[in-house]
């Protein structure tokens, strides 16, 4: 491996372009995060896409978990994605800098996509990728499903409820986030926003217990054993805060990524703040 390392290095110092270079579209397409994995798996043509991350095939993290099982699976490791010679490696901002630098270093094609806070940034990444991958109609096709979903939840009426998003060590999202866009998608209003809460920060469970949210909302993964991260949920104040006819559970599959199954969050928070409304009746 080393030797093979070395002697495409010399090649790319001697200024001669990589075997795996190409101007057009790319035929051996390589994702390093679980975000562009879904979105290169919605996007790609048939035999395009070789490889995703591991996370690809998590049902905790990705949608597409099954159809994952289809593609060589990759750890963002340099080494093995060289061996892997594609002519373009897929990354989320936040991969593994050091190697995204050296598969750039050693003359790969490295595209990164940033996280999506905003529908309008969901339609963005997907376009992109669609141009990436020379797939521009399939990806206006999704942007179309996107769209329709949307408007499909703006003209239900939801009861005008407030909306606590809680995870382990008492984390919320607030503006600028995927989560926040969700719930403004599905007719809510998030608690972060009447507390200033910009990104992803703290929330004190004392706040949380005097803002008084209608809906508080946990995700729905669970672990085998306890951890301190989750001492948040066991304490008497949240208990009380999150009672059963409150407490709404949405998988963290479903708002990690943004593309149109994203809107399923929204549908869920949509029916739970109905079911809510009619039980309050």
């Amino acid at each position: 491996m080393a030797r093979a390392i070395l002697a495409v290095s010399l090649t790319i110092a001697a200024g001669i372009s990589p075997a795996w270079a190409t101007d057009g579209a790319p035929s051996r397409v390589v994702s390093m995060n679980v975000c562009t994995d879904q979105l290169a798996m919605l996007l790609a043509a048939e035999g395009q896409l070789h490889s995703v991350s591991h996370l690809a095939g998590d049902p905790g993290v990705s949608v597409l978990a099954d159809e994952a099982g289809r593609y060589v699976v990759n750890h963002g490791l340099g080494e093995e994605i060289f061996l892997m010679q594609p002519d373009l490696v897929i990354a989320g901002t936040f991969t593994t800098r050091a190697t995204i630098d050296m598969l750039r270093r050693l003359g790969f094609r490295v595209e990164e996509f940033a996280p999506e806070g905003t529908f309008e940034g969901v339609r963005a990444n997907i376009r992109r990728m669609g141009e990436l991958l020379g797939r521009q109609q399939r990806a206006d096709e999704l942007i179309g499903e996107l769209d329709a979903g949307l408007a499909e939840l703006a003209s239900e009426p939801t009861p005008p409820l407030s909306v606590a998003l809680y995870s382990a060590n008492s984390y919320t999202s607030g503006d600028g986030s995927l989560s926040n866009a969700v719930i403004e998608a599905a007719g809510l209003q998030s608690i972060a926003d009447r507390l200033g809460i910009v990104g992803v920060q703290r929330l004190p469970l004392e706040q949380l217990v005097l803002s008084n949210p209608d809906l508080v909302v946990l995700g729905e993964r669970t672990y085998d054993r306890p951890a301190l991260a989750h001492e948040n949920f066991r304490h008497p104040a949240f208990t009380a805060i999150a009672s059963q006819d409150r407490l709404v559970r949405i998988p963290d599959r479903y708002w990690i990524c943004g593309a149109p199954f994203t809107l399923e969050a929204a549908r869920l928070l949509r029916d739970a703040a109905n079911a809510h409304a009619e039980a309050a009746r």
